[in-house]
């Protein structure tokens, strides 16, 4: 294996990176959501994903947790957001989410986007998305 220093200086200036991505993809939840009779008080899934484009200093360049962004703030974030709320509409949902993730440190886009997978059977999803392009 070569050593990772030695490889510095080699890739073509065309090549280098022009953005950084985490991703959360379709993390499922149950949440309590829809304004519809049949919906409320019936949690049911729905799936989130949050794509976060950071700025170079934000994604690690080194193998070392301290210098990354911590993309565990994803899943906990959101599963707190939602603990014992019920919203009516995904727009309220993703709205807050977006809020959240775009207050952070190094973040240069954002998209969130929900689906409700189990809504009609024809196809895979209805939902909704918020991105900062």
């Amino acid at each position: 294996m070569q050593n990772a220093a030695a490889l510095d200086g080699l890739v073509p200036e065309a090549l280098r990176p022009k953005t950084r991505k985490i991703v959360l993809e379709d993390y499922q939840l149950q949440l309590d959501i829809g304004f519809h009779e049949f919906e409320i008080g019936n949690p049911q899934r729905l799936l989130l994903t949050v794509e976060v484009w950071v700025d170079e200093s934000s994604f690690s360049s080194e193998d070392a947790s301290d210098s990354a962004w911590n993309y565990d703030f994803l899943r906990t974030e959101v599963t707190t957001l939602i603990q014992g709320r019920r919203f009516n509409l995904q727009e309220t949902l993703v709205r807050e989410i977006y809020a959240l993730v775009a207050a952070r440190r190094g973040v240069t886009a954002l998209r969130v986007s929900t689906r409700k997978p189990d809504i009609y059977p024809d196809c895979a999803g209805v939902g909704v998305e918020l991105a900062s392009f």
